[in-house]
C-alpha cells in the first residue's frame, strides 16, 4: 500500500472529516461515498493510523496504567479491513494489547468489552447508517462509546497530533511496520458471540433477580410454543449476518426467515428507513400467506446496531413500514408493560422512582406512556452516548432506568445494554404480544388497555396493529423525509437560534389567538438540550459553548398539557442541519403547515445571519392552512 503523504495532505484531508461523539466519520473510498473500492488513499490511512495512536495514548493516561487491551471489530463496509489493520498499527505503537474479531455487530462488540474484565476498551470500525463508502470510528470504554468532555478531550488529541509537523512522515513509519492486513482471531470472535448471546438473555428476562428473569423467559418460550410468533429479517449484507440473531431468536421460541444474508453483499440503501425497508415488507406478506404467524420483520443499518419494523397489520390484510417514532414508541410500551407483568406479585416493584430517557425530538406520545406507568421521563442532546450518561446520572440519583433510546431514529436502548439493538426491540414486542396473562396478573397490552381506560381494546387474537392502533395518537415529521433536512449558510449556530427565538416570539405576539383556535396551543416553553443537561429558558443562558445543542418549542395546551413542538439542530454526524414538528393526534396537514412555517424561521434567521440574500424570506404562517 502506498503511504505517501505530505503533511498539508494530511491537515487537508482531516478537514473533510467529522469529529463528535457519535463517531467520526468520512468518505474512506477513494470512489466517492457510494464506491466499493477497499483500498483509501495515503492520507486517510494515516488518519486511520493517528486515530489508533491517539486512542492508545488517550486510553493509557485515562486508565493510568501501561498494560491496556482493546478491542477492535469492524462493520462490512469495504474499506473496514485495511482501515482496522492501520488503526491497529497505531494502537499497537503506543504499547496497547488488541483482540481483532474481525466483522462483528456493534452491540455484540460492545456486550463483550462491557462484561470481559480482560478488556478495557473498544474501536469500533464503522459509518453507522451513512453510504457503503463512508466510514469512521466509534469509541468506547466497557460497554458503551464515550460521550461528553471524554469525547471533547479525544477529538483535541487528535486535531493536535494531525497538525503536528512531519506527522505524516512518522505515521507513515508506523503504518509501514508490517506487510499485510492481519487476520480475524476466529476464536476470540466466537467468545464474542458467546458473551453476547448471554447478555440478550440477562436483557430479555427483564428487571428482578435471576429467579423473576427465568420465569419471564420460560413464560415467553411456552407461549411461543403454543402460538407461534415467525420473524422475517432482510440483513443487508450487515454485521448481523454474523452475529446471534438465528440461534437468540429460536432458542426463545420465535422462527427466523432471514433472506440478503451474506455479509459484505450489501443488496439496498443502508439507511433502515422508507424504501430500504420495502424489500422487508414485500417479504413478510409472502410469509405471511404461506404462515399466519409472520408478524414481524426487522432491517438493521450496517453495524447492526439500529433497526426498523415492518407489522402484518390485519386491518389492511397486508405488511406495512413503521415510522421510527412508531418503532420507539411500542418499544416503550412493550418494555414498561412487560416489567409490570414481571413485577405484579413483587413486594417492591414499582416502588423505586423510574425514568425514561430520550433525546430531544423524540415524539411526546413516549410521554403520555410513561405517565401511565408512573415513570418520568429526562432529556437530554441527540446522540446515543448523551442518552446512556444521562441514565447513568440518574441511576447515580436514585432513579430505575431500564429504558432510553432516541424516537427520532427508532433506536431502544435496555439497561444494562449501553447500545441500541434491533434484537432487544423485537424481543420486546414478542413479549408484548405473547406474555400471558395469570390470576391478579394481567397480559402485558391487557393491562395497558386497562390503564387507558379502554379494556375492550384488549382481545385474544390481537397483532401488533392492533397495539400500535391503541398508542397516543400524534402526527410527527419522520427524520428520514426532505422536509426534516436543511442546508444553511450561518456557521454559528449560537447566532442562528437567537435570531431565530426572534423571529419566533414576534410570531407568536402576533398570532397567539389563531394559533390557539388552529392547533390549540394556549402556551409554550423553550427547552435545550446539549449533552446531558437540558435547560428550560430562552437565549443564550439557555445554551452554553458553541451552542450547538437541541432547541425545541413545547405548545401547551388549555389544561398544561403538551400538544406539539418544533425542533431543531445541526447534525453532528453529517452537513445538514436538522428540523422538525409534531402535533398531538392524527392530523397530518397540521405537521405538514407547522414545519414549513418552522422552516421559513431557520430560513428567514439564516438569511440574517449569513447575509447571503438580501430579500427577507417569506414565513408561511401556517394558520393559513387551517386545520379540521
Amino acid at each position: 500500500m502506498n503511504f505517501q503523504c505530505g503533511d498539508n495532505d494530511l491537515r487537508s484531508t482531516l478537514d473533510s472529516m467529522i469529529l463528535s461523539a457519535s463517531g467520526w466519520r468520512k468518505v474512506f473510498a477513494p470512489g466517492g461515498e457510494h464506491s466499493p473500492a477497499p483500498i483509501p488513499a495515503a492520507a486517510d490511512l494515516l488518519l486511520a493510523v493517528g486515530m489508533g495512536q491517539t486512542w492508545g495514548t488517550w486510553l493509557k493516561n485515562r486508565l493510568g496504567r501501561d498494560s491496556v487491551v482493546v478491542l477492535a471489530a469492524t462493520d462490512t463496509r469495504p474499506t473496514g479491513p485495511v482501515l482496522a489493520d492501520m488503526l491497529i498499527r497505531g494502537l499497537k505503537s503506543t504499547g496497547c494489547k488488541v483482540i481483532y474479531i474481525g466483522v462483528a455487530a456493534a452491540p455484540e462488540a460492545m456486550a463483550r468489552c462491557g462484561t470481559d474484565g480482560s478488556i478495557d476498551a473498544f474501536a469500533y470500525i464503522s459509518a453507522s447508517h451513512n453510504p457503503l463508502g463512508h466510514n469512521g470510528v466509534k469509541f468506547g470504554l466497557g460497554g458503551g462509546v464515550i460521550g461528553g468532555s471524554d469525547a471533547e478531550d479525544l477529538i483535541t488529541r487528535y486535531r493536535s497530533l494531525i497538525g503536528a509537523d512531519g506527522e505524516a512522515e512518522r505515521l507513515a513509519e508506523i503504518a509501514s511496520s508490517a506487510d499485510t492486513v492481519r487476520t480475524p482471531d476466529t476464536e476470540e470472535k466466537r467468545h464474542t458471540l458467546a458473551a453476547y448471546n448471554k447478555f440478550l438473555y440477562l436483557i430479555a428476562g427483564g428487571p428482578g433477580d435471576e429467579g423473576s428473569r427465568r420465569e419471564t423467559l420460560s413464560a415467553l418460550r411456552k407461549a411461543l410454543d403454543a402460538k407461534p410468533v415467525t420473524i422475517v429479517a432482510d440483513l443487508n449484507g450487515s454485521a448481523r449476518c454474523l452475529s446471534v440473531d438465528r440461534p437468540y431468536l429460536e432458542n426463545l421460541g420465535a422462527a427466523l426467515v432471514t433472506f440478503n444474508d451474506r455479509a459484505g453483499v450489501i443488496a439496498h440503501a443502508i439507511l433502515p428507513e422508507g424504501e430500504s425497508l420495502e424489500p422487508c415488507r414485500q417479504a413478510l406478506e409472502e410469509a405471511h400467506a404461506e404462515d399466519s404467524s409472520a408478524l414481524i420483520g426487522y432491517v438493521p443499518d450496517n453495524d447492526g446496531d439500529r433497526g426498523n419494523l415492518v407489522i402484518w397489520d390485519e386491518t389492511i390484510k397486508g405488511a406495512r413500514i413503521l415510522e421510527a417514532q412508531e418503532v420507539f414508541a411500542l418499544s416503550t410500551l412493550a418494555e414498561f408493560a412487560s416489567a409490570a407483568w414481571a413485577e405484579a406479585e413483587s413486594p417492591t416493584g414499582g416502588q423505586q422512582k423510574t425514568a425514561l430517557v430520550v433525546n430531544g425530538p423524540t415524539s411526546h406520545r413516549v410521554r403520555f406512556i410513561a405517565e401511565d406507568f408512573g415513570a418520568e421521563v429526562h432529556e437530554a442532546e441527540v446522540g446515543e452516548a448523551n442518552a446512556v450518561n444521562r441514565a447513568a446520572e440518574l441511576r447515580r440519583e436514585g432513579y430505575r432506568v431500564r429504558l432510553l433510546g432516541e424516537g427520532s431514529n427508532g433506536g431502544t436502548i435496555i439497561h444494562p445494554a449501553e447500545v441500541r439493538d434491533p434484537l432487544n426491540t423485537v424481543t420486546a414486542l414478542l413479549k408484548l404480544l405473547r406474555l400471558p396473562s395469570a390470576p391478579g396478573r394481567p397480559a402485558p397490552f391487557e393491562d395497558w388497555c386497562r390503564r387507558i381506560g379502554k379494556p375492550e381494546l384488549y382481545r385474544e387474537d390481537f397483532g401488533p396493529a392492533e397495539v400500535l392502533a391503541a398508542l397516543p395518537a400524534y402526527t410527527t415529521t419522520p427524520a428520514s423525509t426532505d422536509r426534516a433536512i436543511m442546508k444553511i449558510t450561518a456557521g454559528d449556530h449560537g447566532a442562528l437560534k437567537t435570531e431565530w427565538e426572534k423571529l419566533f416570539l414576534d410570531q407568536w405576539n402576533r398570532h397567539a389567538d389563531s394559533l390557539r383556535q388552529a392547533y390549540g396551543f394556549a402556551s409554550w416553553i423553550e427547552v435545550n438540550n446539549e449533552g446531558t443537561c437540558s435547560r428550560i429558558g430562552t437565549g443564550t443562558d439557555a445554551r452554553s459553548g458553541a451552542q450547538t445543542g437541541g432547541l425545541k418549542v413545547v405548545f401547551r395546551d388549555k389544561t398544561g398539557r403538551d400538544a406539539g413542538f418544533i425542533w431543531m439542530r445541526g447534525s453532528g454526524t453529517e452537513p445538514v442541519f436538522r428540523v422538525m414538528a409534531e402535533i398531538r393526534g392524527k392530523r397530518p396537514e397540521a405537521e405538514a403547515a407547522l414545519i414549513k412555517w418552522h422552516r421559513g424561521m431557520v430560513a428567514e434567521a439564516d438569511r440574517r445571519i449569513s447575509g447571503v440574500n438580501e430579500e427577507p424570506v417569506s414565513i408561511p404562517y401556517p394558520a393559513r392552512n387551517p386545520c379540521k
